[in-house]
């Protein structure tokens, strides 16, 4: 039994860095590991995230477990700050980002600056202080519109929006990082993501949010209108077909992908993360109030531009090296977000 004494000791005292901390998967992401038994060092420019998850999961899980940070990756000196006050992190888990597809098409210098070059600070401030390891959070979107369905991992890169080429240029930062300067990482690559954590205690606190699951629970709560900004692609309704996946699922990826770092001492790989099943985006809102029982209104918005028709995920990868799958439904989800937005209707309080 010592062994296993040891082995528990080893994992609870194993700190990470996460950033995009104040943001919603990112919050989530903290709550997981967390309850893992991870200690967490946490960051976010608190720009479009929120301080408030933070404060309560420092207060239920304590302060010599949760330490956070108003800093942005961008910043050499602030990222040099917390390395050097936490020289026990050994990897980093990069949430942050800036992430609407819409809004990346208006303003291209954000996420250029953002995603990319503030990625790019952070790698350069890591190899600095020795520290090897990074998941990634990236996206479906630098697969562009899909030649065929499901999408796999070998699948050509060809996005159709700045948010996609900025990630997808990160994304080849690091592999030239691994390749020259001996950086481990695990890319995953998100679907559309939804839900809250299971106990309704973290969630999307963005007032739209960008999030069709998360817009259409609070349609139907009579939290605020539903609109539909998706364009008229080619699919059957003429509505986008989407990879609906939970928060939850998304983040124990995560949790899977560290650990098979701790197993391998040289990692370069990438997944998908989705469910492997695509729903369009009517389907999903009839599906939402067939399971709120609440016939809300649809309210017609301007399209959004950048968007493409139809792409849902191959994740045998995952399934077969990370030991990872989804476990819950678009119910779930709904159900978790119900949660969510009966004890938060207006989310966070800043």
């Amino acid at each position: 039994m010592l062994w296993l004494n040891l082995l528990y000791y080893k994992l609870v005292n194993m700190k990470v860095l996460i950033t995009g901390a104040g943001g919603y998967i990112g919050s989530v992401g903290v709550y997981l590991f967390l309850q893992k038994g991870y200690k967490v060092a946490a960051l976010d420019n608190f720009s479009t995230g929120f301080r408030q998850p933070l404060e309560v999961l420092q207060e239920r899980f304590g302060k010599g477990r949760l330490f956070y940070y108003k800093a942005d990756i961008s910043r050499k000196d602030q990222l040099k700050k917390i390395f050097t006050e936490h020289p026990d992190i050994f990897a980093v888990v990069h949430y942050a980002a800036s992430c609407k597809v819409d809004e990346s098409m208006k303003n291209p210098y954000l996420y250029f600056s953002n995603n990319t070059c503030g990625g790019l600070v952070l790698l350069e401030t890591m190899e600095e202080f020795g520290i090897k390891k990074i998941v990634f959070s990236s996206t479906c979107a630098v697969y562009g519109e899909s030649e065929y369905v499901p999408v796999d991992e070998k699948h050509s890169l060809n996005p159709t929006n700045p948010y996609g080429e900025s990630k997808l240029m990160l994304e080849k930062i690091i592999q030239w990082y691994s390749r020259l300067k001996g950086f481990d990482y695990v890319i995953l690559r998100y679907f559309n993501v939804c839900g809250a954590s299971d106990d309704g205690l973290i969630g999307d606190s963005k007032k739209p949010s960008v999030l069709l699951v998360q817009n259409a629970v609070r349609g139907a709560l009579g939290l605020s209108r539903f609109y539909l900004t998706a364009a008229k692609v080619n699919t059957p309704d003429k509505t986008p077909i989407r990879d609906y996946i939970n928060v939850v699922d998304l983040n124990e990826a995560h949790i899977k992908a560290l650990e098979l770092m701790k197993k391998n001492k040289e990692i370069s790989e990438v997944f998908n993360l989705g469910t492997g099943t695509g729903n369009s985006v009517l389907e999903i809102i009839k599906q939402i109030q067939k399971i709120t029982g609440k016939k809300f209104l649809v309210h017609h918005s301007s399209p959004r531009k950048g968007e493409y028709a139809e792409i849902f995920a191959d994740i045998s990868k995952a399934k077969k090296i990370l030991d990872w799958k989804p476990k819950r439904s678009i119910k779930d989800s709904v159900e978790s977000l119900i949660k969510w937005y009966k004890r938060n209707p207006d989310g966070w309080a800043y």
